[in-house]
């Protein structure tokens, strides 16, 4: 796949192209009925598929106050949108500049001059240019006289809501990471680094991979989950496969002992002793919610309810659990 980190980048005479336009914050289904349309209109009209999104939720430049947190980095939305199966990404940089653009500019930089769309797929609720002006019907007039169509599609609809990023949010926020991964279409996953801790899981038998507090995605809500733990390696410029162990994912700032002060993703490997991935790049997958987090009145308490806490996870990874 293409990344684009801006128009100027895309060489002449790219295209025809079928456009998906959208923040695509946590690519969930939604978001992937849109590309999953694009793709089947490319087919018709020999086109590449083109996703064009942007580096930062608008709201962060334009109401900051009411910004939600993302759901994804952008590394991990252009990883998500290739594995849905565009051809190439677009990540325009969502700053006063573009923010100003008329929904005309807009339209005529990126979708004809830059990726010469045939055909641009938006969501019902779509806005774009200046001050939110542009939207499907502005677009559809623009369209028929700039040699492109306009497809509308509607909302994915789940349990008598629309699926969208916010819906997820909520779910991860209140620890429903099943509710979320049937929204998303796939577990929710963090990556980051892992780094140094306190080492105190080595000293209760289980030892853990402490992921760095800049990790990438949304961190769902304190406690215990049954998860996967995807090591991506340290040469993040050489391809090389990624090696997949089960894992018991704690969250939280441990209470018991209460001397965390940031919330902390960390993950125990099942059955893989002396495992070594400091410095690792890892990807913690979500996949079901073992218990809240609790403050044990005693180390072997907390030692007596970790040893449940890794059988529950066991059960929860087996197949068809």
């Amino acid at each position: 796949m293409i990344v684009f980190r801006d128009p100027a980048e895309v060489p002449a005479g790219f295209g025809p192209s079928v456009v998906a336009i959208g923040k695509f914050d946590g690519v969930h289904s939604g978001h992937r009925a849109v590309i999953d349309r694009a793709r089947v209109a490319a087919m018709d009209d020999g086109a590449r598929v083109v996703a064009v999104t942007f580096d930062r939720n608008p709201l962060a430049l334009l109401r900051p106050d009411r910004c939600p947190e993302p759901l994804v980095s952008v590394d991990q939305k252009i990883a998500l949108l290739a594995e849905a199966g565009v051809d190439a990404v677009l990540v325009l940089r969502f700053d006063e500049e573009l923010a100003a653009l008329a929904p005309e500019e807009f339209a005529q930089r990126i979708l004809v001059d830059a990726l010469h769309a045939v055909c641009v797929m938006v969501g019902v609720d779509f806005r774009f240019g200046r001050g939110g002006a542009g939207d499907p019907a502005f677009l559809t007039t623009f369209g028929e006289t700039h040699g492109f169509t306009v497809d509308v599609v509607g909302d994915v609809q789940g349990g008598g809501r629309r699926v969208s990023s916010t819906w997820v949010r909520e779910m991860l926020a209140a620890g429903q990471v099943e509710d979320a991964a049937r929204l998303l279409g796939r577990p929710h996953a963090v990556r980051a680094e892992v780094v140094h801790g306190l080492k105190r899981g080595r000293e209760l038998g289980y030892p853990t991979a402490n992921l760095s507090t800049d990790a990438e995605g949304f961190i769902p809500a304190d406690g215990v989950y049954a998860g996967w733990l995807i090591d991506e390696g340290t040469d993040a410029g050489r391809v090389r496969a990624a090696t997949r162990y089960p894992a018991a994912i704690s969250v939280g700032t441990n209470p018991t002992f209460d001397d965390v002060p940031q919330r902390q993703v960390e993950a125990y490997v099942l059955d893989e002793t002396g495992l070594d991935l400091y410095g690792h790049t890892v990807q913690v997958q979500f996949t079901a919610r073992i218990r809240g987090m609790v403050r044990f009145e005693g180390i072997e308490a907390l030692i007596e309810r970790m040893d449940a806490d890794v059988a529950e996870v066991r059960a929860a990874l087996q197949p068809g659990t």
